[in-house]
């Protein structure tokens, strides 16, 4: 069967080496097929107590092991921390890197705003799949591209008001990530179809698809039906349609977030080197509990990673610190290095100062400018603090510690130093902004 063709015979006759090479071919393949029948035989052959001859029983008699050390239930590193009862059974091996695969396949909707990358970091760092919806430019999710392995990150070109172009993006999911929201309305999108309508298409799409195990619905914290705010309502109301979808969805409310690519701190510092003061809108009094952009994508992750006890539950997630934007602003000139100066704005004057953009917004035939410190949505809504509830579920029942603020989360601040990243490093040494005048 395994013997030399008749090419290979004539050949032969004419070049001795050549019969020699064939028949060492013709005896390693019968060796091999020999060795693959006395294999599967030896698998075959019952024991003494009906067990395979590599069960674990006979593994333990030859070298001893217990079976905390074969199931992997004694090495940490070696054993999954995904959980059983929210995301079943998934395939998993590696060491938990990035080279590793957690068996999360994770559909990250809004990956490429601000908390998008950060989630899309820890996700791809522990070994999972990140497929990363996008509508604009291909340039617009390159950088998350980096945080994973090779095709760990996978870009997909979507439309968020075309149900199909939706359930493409899912198709090979088993969690999907709502990050999707705008603190502020354009042309094409208003802030009940970005905050709203979206989450809720979403959770129906998930519901249809059948093999989500996990859907975590990104909120912000204030979300009220009853809120001075037109986005906080939106956010409540999502909640609410996919709470409706899905009762086992997860909801994270997280407070203002702070980090490098912030929509607070930035926007304050560029305002203070261009005008040399700072706008207090109300007063400044208003209370709230900013927190590290890192802790909320950690918070998500560990959602991930627990035993299912996270599903159906809703998590407030703000800082271990209470500010007013006053104490908030001294981090920020005290980071940057400049006497602090500010102007008090009564909230009338701050809002007749936003009103034209919001009134212009679906009246000019073209974009206008997104605003920056004068949104009228956010004014409205620090007529009212917003702080963590008493009886919610915070950070500590996720079994983390959220950051202060003061120190690394604030550091990227040093790039709107006048004299440099490294100019100054005490209070005492702040310059005037009248210094290079």
């Amino acid at each position: 069967m395994f013997g030399p063709s008749p090419s290979t015979c004539i050949l032969a006759a004419a070049n001795p080496s050549l019969l020699h090479f064939s028949l060492s071919h013709f005896i390693c393949v019968c060796c091999f097929s020999r060795m693959q029948a006395v294999s599967r035989r030896l698998v075959q052959r019952p024991l003494g107590g009906g067990a395979s001859i590599y069960s674990s029983s006979s593994l333990r008699s030859l070298y001893g092991v217990s079976d905390h050390h074969l199931n992997g239930a004694d090495n940490r590193r070696y054993s999954s921390s995904l959980a059983t009862k929210g995301v079943g059974h998934l395939a998993r091996k590696g060491t938990g890197g990035r080279s590793s695969v957690s068996g999360i396949v994770a559909t990250v909707f809004g990956a490429t705003g601000f908390l998008g990358r950060y989630l899309v970091q820890q996700l791809a760092k522990m070994g999972s799949q990140v497929l990363v919806p996008f509508r604009g430019s291909e340039d617009n999710p390159r950088h998350l591209k980096l945080m994973g392995d090779l095709g760990q990150v996978v870009p997909m070109k979507f439309d968020p008001r075309d149900e199909d172009s939706i359930k493409a993006v899912m198709a090979k999911a088993n969690v999907v990530i709502n990050l999707i929201g705008r603190e502020y309305e354009t042309r094409n999108f208003s802030f009940e179809e970005v905050n709203h309508h979206m989450a809720e298409k979403l959770a129906l799409v998930a519901k249809e698809h059948g093999g989500i195990m996990r859907f975590i619905q990104v909120s912000c914290l204030g979300a009220s039906l009853s809120s001075p705010s037109r986005m906080q309502r939106a956010k409540a109301a999502a909640e609410e349609a996919v709470l409706n979808a899905l009762p086992e969805a997860t909801v994270m409310r997280p407070a203002t977030m702070i980090g490098t690519e912030d929509r607070i701190l930035n926007p304050w510092a560029m305002f203070v080197k261009k005008y040399g003061f700072l706008p207090l809108i109300g007063g400044g009094t208003n209370k709230f509990q900013p927190v590290y952009v890192v802790d909320v994508a950690a918070a998500i992750v560990a959602a991930l990673k627990d035993d299912g006890s996270s599903m159906g539950k809703t998590y407030e997630l703000g800082g271990p610190d209470v500010f007013t934007p006053h104490d908030l602003a001294e981090i920020m000139f005290d980071m940057i290095r400049e006497w602090s100066r500010y102007v008090k704005l009564p909230f009338p004057i701050a809002k007749a100062m936003a009103g034209p953009r919001d009134f212009m917004v679906n009246k000019v035939p073209f974009p206008l400018p997104s605003p920056q410190i004068f949104n009228l949505d956010q004014i409205n809504a620090l007529t009212t603090d917003t702080l963590v509830s008493d009886k919610a579920l915070t950070f500590q029942d996720l079994d983390l510690v959220p950051h202060k603020l003061k120190g690394y989360p604030v550091e990227f601040l040093i790039q709107y130093r006048k004299g440099g990243p490294n100019f100054g490093s005490t209070v005492s040494e702040k310059i005037p902004t009248d210094f290079y005048n």
